[in-house]
């Protein structure tokens, strides 16, 4: 079967096809909806909590271990490879910090730059977690006080039984929920927000801000939305003002008038119509918030330090979403001046941070369950870099959106607030333990998820809690250490999981979302499948150890 969506894309495109014939596509795909409808209605709060989730997909495959550092594995820092005749990691590793005590426990060090240092290279080694085993990439610093609030969970040695090491396959295996199965079309969130019963009664229930609509939101049974640009949301090309809007109202009407044969199960035509109104009302209320002139959201403190800055620009901090230069940190300095070495993300994402805040602005302010975009260029075979260059400059991104978007949800909370929200990364699988010949990694197994959000169970000083899930000696399947340990054990080279992706998402569909266990048996079948042992723990179907859910909500 094929599957068509309403994506709200851009007037072009819209006008490329007849709205009637549109319609009767996505009609045609929609006949089963009212028995699913009422099974989901029966059971769950998908929805109705008030709970949503905001993902981001680290596209390519992002170095867990040169994100979330097991600087105490010997592996790591000091050992030698005997087929080099060098550390394994050569020229990508970042040193331990001979001034720091890598086994105290406590809250994550936050080496803040102040007005005249880098926001990065100031500091040039592995900032401490305080789990007594693992550190931060010193360009992964803004997690430290998302970190430190206990809002932010690094789970890492993440993966799935029989890891494919193809983009494409492991991309399709992540969202479809079902690993090694290409037959499965449809996607986790889309198949949660169906359980919803929510899929075709509300104008807006998933959106992905991004080039297409990615599979995880995508399936055959009901429509989820697409945003290209959030400031082309117009499908009629028709301008936001009250002569347009009546314009746009009539033509809906008009439209909605065709004869359709009884057949063609007219109410949900008229359904479809009704929600299609609904979107672009919906759009037309948040429409300036979009725009450059509507981002004004800023942090509530001296951002990293940078009292100058604060001092100069009303007392508050840096813009939460860098979307131009003068946006972005502190690069425009007081006196008018700028520094480079103020920026707070590579001037190359501030596209990404568009979408990034689009997402957010939907989450909160409609009624949208999911929203989410993605982050690519993370297959970092070549020059990988170490404090700076090419996965230093990757992790700067994802790093500093955990923190703006927890104080946007803090701040500027509308219909949702950060104790409400799950933010997740995504990323397909790790990359080898072996630096390559072309100071590079390549594709592996196990990799790391960041889960974020005032329900995530974190760091805990009072509850004797690290943030820090599957990268400590003291795991339940510990982390162990050295040429033969963990960061070795899939052929040699490779991090072993203990941990299955869907165990995390089924933990945030089910405590977070809503979702019973029969709905989430359902969303991730593997939930109900004999032998992978998901929620439990136990041998997994490869027959691997894994973890129980960690309970991190």
């Amino acid at each position: 079967m094929e599957h068509y969506h309403f994506n709200i894309l851009s007037r072009r495109s819209f006008l490329d096809k007849s709205f009637k014939s549109a319609a009767a596509i996505a009609l045609g795909t929609l006949m089963d909806i009212p028995l699913v409808m009422k099974r989901a209605l029966a059971e769950g709060s998908i929805g109705l909590n008030g709970k949503k989730m905001l993902f981001i997909w680290l596209r390519g495959a992002n170095d867990g271990l040169n994100s979330v550092i097991p600087i105490m594995d010997s592996a790591y820092t000091t050992d030698i490879n005997p087929a080099t005749n060098q550390r394994y990691r050569p020229t990508i590793g970042i040193p331990a910090d001979p001034s720091t005590n890598y086994t105290l426990g406590g809250p994550a060090d936050f080496p803040a730059a102040g007005s005249d240092g880098s926001i990065y290279t100031g500091y040039p080694y592995a900032v401490r977690l305080g789990n007594g085993f693992a550190a931060l990439h010193p360009s992964l610093k803004f997690l430290a006080p998302v970190y430190n609030a206990g809002d932010l969970a690094l789970i890492h040695r993440v993966a799935y039984p029989r890891q494919s090491r193809s983009h494409f396959d492991s991309q399709r295996y992540w969202e479809n929920g079902s690993p090694n199965n290409n037959l499965v079309q449809d996607g986790i969130l889309y198949r949660t927000i169906l359980e919803s019963g929510l899929a075709n009664s509300a104008p807006l229930t998933g959106v992905s801000v991004q080039s297409s609509l990615p599979l995880i939101l995508r399936g055959s049974e009901a429509a989820m939305t697409n945003l290209t640009d959030p400031l082309r949301y117009d499908l009629l090309g028709i301008p936001n003002d009250t002569s347009g809007n009546a314009k746009a109202s009539a033509y809906l009407a008009n439209a909605n008038g065709y004869p359709f044969p009884s057949k063609r199960n007219r109410e949900l035509l008229q359904l479809q119509y009704q929600n299609m109104t609904g979107t672009l009302g919906v759009f037309a209320n948040i429409a300036n918030s979009f725009m450059e002139t509507g981002n004004t959201f800023r942090d509530d403190e001296v951002t990293d330090g940078d009292q100058e800055w604060y001092d100069a620009n009303g007392s508050q901090g840096y813009y939460l979403f860098p979307t131009t230069n003068d946006k972005n940190g502190g690069w425009r300095r007081p006196d008018n001046s700028i520094d480079g070495n103020k920026y707070v993300v590579p001037t190359n994402l501030e596209g990404l941070f568009a979408n990034i805040k689009a997402a957010a602005i939907i989450l909160n302010n409609t009624d949208a369950i999911v929203a989410g975009t993605e982050y690519g260029g993370f297959d970092t075979h070549q020059q990988e870099g170490q404090l700076t260059g090419q996965h230093p400059n990757l992790n700067r991104g994802f790093g500093w959106a955990m923190y703006a978007l927890r104080k946007y949800f803090t701040r500027y909370a509308n219909k949702v607030n950060w104790d409400d929200v799950v933010v997740v990364t995504l990323t397909e699988f790790g990359r080898t333990t072996i630096e390559n010949s072309d100071l590079g990694t390549d594709h592996a197994e196990a990799g790391v998820m960041f889960a974020a959000g005032g329900g995530i169970k974190g760091y805990s000083a009072a509850e004797s809690r690290s943030g820090v899930y599957n990268c400590s000696p003291g795991d339940p399947i510990p982390w162990t250490t050295g040429p033969t340990g963990s960061m070795f054990g899939v052929n040699g080279r490779y991090l072993r999981r203990v941990t299955d992706y869907r165990q995390v998402l089924g933990e945030i569909i089910r405590k977070h979302l809503g979702a019973t266990q029969n709905q989430l048996n359902r969303i991730i079948p593997g939930y109900a499948t004999p032998g992978e042992n998901l929620l439990a723990g136990g041998a997994s179907i490869d027959g691997t150890p894994i973890r129980g859910e960690l309970g991190i909500l």
